[in-house]
């Protein structure tokens, strides 16, 4: 059980009831490296818009990034009615979904505080009050609302900085507006009566101004339309699905906002990389989050593509990442495998939804390029044309890695010079992807009408199948080749083995040897996951051994779930919040969201994550609301009952999952 508290429902839906009194428990403070110690634990919930950041303190962040990487409070929000205050450490809190609950009482009155983003894509929080008077007399109080204008944005690896007020205003719901963020209200409550009240607060402008009206816009519409929304699962071998699958899935979709330059919506990785260092990237993360999407929201998966599409220009390439204005950031990497997540999703769209339509809808190209707008499919095959004729091939045939692939750190950990790498060095995990990804990409590009790129694609798909094949060393797959050097001979590099699988570069028997060896290596005593190096040479960076990934254990599982099933159930719980829970119980991050990847048993800090302190980055100081945590383990249990694009469904018989868009075994 957590130190920190229990899982519950509220309002008909799965949510956790912090009951430690962070104050006096010495087991609440952690060290976030670049930041002082502290003793706040925080979790992200949202909308289509707008992200709460609610705390064990009863307090509240919000953030916008509608136009930019934007703070709109910190540390705010406050009820104070009589001698009671919900800013209190013993008050009784709990995180829902999409909402946070404060409950305080005393004597004479009790006060239950609710704050939700209500579904859609609303700018501003809606806060629902419900006081109860506990005398047998009448009582006369003043409530009063209260929340402070923080404006920041986040600025590029430094953290926020303050910018001006956006307009935030506190309004009553049908009473005063203001823009000071504080309102009082008289209370005369007869004995044993309660009021209910409801407040909004964040951007309130005219549009707006009807939600009243609107079904989703109300607390018990919004509420009742995210008990409509979000999927279930049922598990035998997994239990823990049937809570977790539908939280994972309202904490991945209440990432998303709404695009104000781009269109679309941004799925953005969080965590450290943006909160607190101020870019949106790698490009190829909103693809990897959307993926789940694509059977539980696809619409919302179709407008990620979209958004993502519009990152780049027009000769196929995409940015490693946008900058806190939105801009492309090219100065870090150039990695080689983004266009393959482009690709993978537009396929598993059209598998999923056979919405061809889409493809011939225009997506803008980013403002920087000057460029007119192409429709998705051209987008998509420019992008695939920049996989083929600039990031290309090497002398062993692989496509070449340039200065980083899915790993990127990958250059660095493999021994060969850095320049030499870049300008000659080849992937085989970009290869067994491709080898995965370039068929079902071959299926869009045939019923949109292009057979030449159908064919071209398939026919480079087969010669990658072939070339991963022949990298089998006896034991695993080899990573990467360098001029005279070659990467993974020695040492096992877990990314590229869930793809030879996947592509078909394993014979059935040499995949399930393969999945056996990584369960006694690099998964060997760690209850989170298989490490993404081994043997351990005590490397404990973003790229080294000791680090447990959720976008890698994903592909594993995967791999498993037609070769070792047994493997891929156990190791999905594995990669749970539960199984977290149960390891490090007086950890916060994993208890509900967490990084992209944690430290093994045998680092210095087991169950937490990756720091490089020295050049002043660490997903430490922002450990939560990165959405691996979340869309991973989606995508994963969906593999483990048979879903893929492109092909029948096959369903274990005691399994099962249930969406607004797919039903698979229930």
């Amino acid at each position: 059980m957590s130190a920190f508290g229990k899982w519950t429902t509220a309002y008909g839906l799965p949510a956790f009831a912090y009951t430690a009194d962070q104050e006096s428990d010495p087991r609440a403070e952690w060290d976030p490296v670049l930041d002082p110690l502290t003793r706040r634990h925080f979790v992200h919930v949202g909308n289509r818009r707008i992200t709460l950041v609610a705390d064990n303190y009863g307090l509240s962040d919000l953030f916008d990034e509608h136009t930019g990487l934007l703070w709109l409070t910190r540390g705010t929000g406050v009820t104070r009615v009589g001698t009671l205050s919900t800013d209190i450490s013993t008050s009784e809190r709990v995180f829902g979904p999409t909402f946070a609950i404060v409950r305080v009482a005393d004597d004479r009155v009790a006060l239950d505080r609710t704050v939700l983003c209500p579904e859609g894509e609303h700018p501003w929080v809606l806060i629902r009050l419900h006081v109860r008077n506990l005398l047998d007399e009448p009582v006369r109080l003043e409530l009063t609302e209260e929340w402070t204008a923080g404006a920041a944005r986040v600025e590029l690896i430094n953290g926020a900085k303050p910018t001006e007020d956006p307009g935030l205003e506190l309004e009553l719901v049908g009473g005063p507006r203001t823009g000071s963020g504080r309102l009082a209200i008289p209370l005369e409550l007869a004995a044993g009566g309660e009021r209910l009240l409801e407040l909004r607060y964040g951007l309130l402008d005219d549009k707006t101004d009807g939600w009243v009206g609107e079904v989703t816009g109300s607390f018990a519409g919004s509420l009742a339309a995210l008990r409509d929304r979000l999927p279930r699962a049922v598990a035998a071998r997994a239990p823990e699905a049937e809570r977790e699958v539908p939280w994972h899935a309202a904490l991945l979709t209440g990432a998303a906002c709404a695009d104000g330059v781009l269109g679309g919506h941004t799925l953005d990785q969080g965590s450290c990389y943006s909160f607190r260092h101020g870019f949106n990237g790698a490009a190829r993360d909103p693809l990897q989050h959307a993926l789940p999407l694509v059977y539980i929201e696809p619409d919302l998966a179709l407008s990620v593509l979209r958004n993502t599409c519009a990152w780049g220009g027009p000769d196929g390439d995409l940015p490693y990442a946008l900058g806190p204005d939105k801009q492309p950031w090219t100065d870090l990497f150039r990695p080689s495998d983004q266009n393959l997540w482009a690709l993978w999703l537009a396929a598993e769209y059209l598998s999923a939804t056979g919405d061809l339509a889409a493809f011939g809808e225009p997506v803008p190209y980013h403002p920087v390029h000057g460029a007119a707008p192409v429709s998705l499919g051209a987008n998509l095959r420019r992008q695939f044309r920049f996989l083929t004729d600039v990031v290309g091939r090497g002398e062993h045939g692989h496509l070449r890695i340039l200065n980083a692939d899915w790993n990127d750190m990958a250059i660095t950990e493999s021994g060969v010079d850095r320049e030499v790498m870049i300008s000659h060095g080849e992937s085989v995990l970009n290869s067994a992807m491709a080898a995965w990804v370039l068929p079902r990409y071959a299926v869009l590009a045939e019923r949109l009408g292009d057979h030449a790129t159908a064919a071209e694609a398939r026919k480079l798909g087969e010669e990658l199948r072939e070339l991963v094949a022949g990298e089998w060393n006896g034991r695993w797959y080899r990573r990467a080749y360098g001029p005279g050097a070659v990467v993974g001979e020695s040492d096992l590099w877990l990314e590229v083995q869930p793809w030879a699988i996947l592509c078909g570069a394993a014979p059935p028997e040499r995949a399930v040897e393969l999945l056996h060896t990584i369960e006694r290596t690099s998964a060997a005593d760690s209850p989170l996951g298989a490490r993404l190096r081994w043997p351990d040479k005590g490397a404990y960076g973003p790229g080294g051994v000791g680090t447990i990934w959720y976008a890698v254990n994903m592909t594993l599982i995967w791999a498993a779930a037609e070769h070792a099933p047994e493997l891929g159930w156990q190791w999905w719980r594995r990669m749970s919040l539960a199984a977290h829970t149960a390891a490090y119980p007086e950890v916060w991050e994993g208890t509900l969201s967490g990084p992209d990847a944690y430290l093994a048993p045998e680092t210095e800090r087991p169950g937490r994550t990756w720091d490089l302190a020295d050049v002043g980055v660490a997903m430490q100081a922002y450990p939560v609301a990165n959405l691996h945590s979340h869309s991973q383990p989606l995508l994963a249990y969906l593999r483990l009952l048979g879903v893929e694009p492109f092909r029948p469904v096959a369903a274990p018989e005691d399994a099962g999952f249930e969406s607004r868009v797919l039903r698979v075994g229930l």
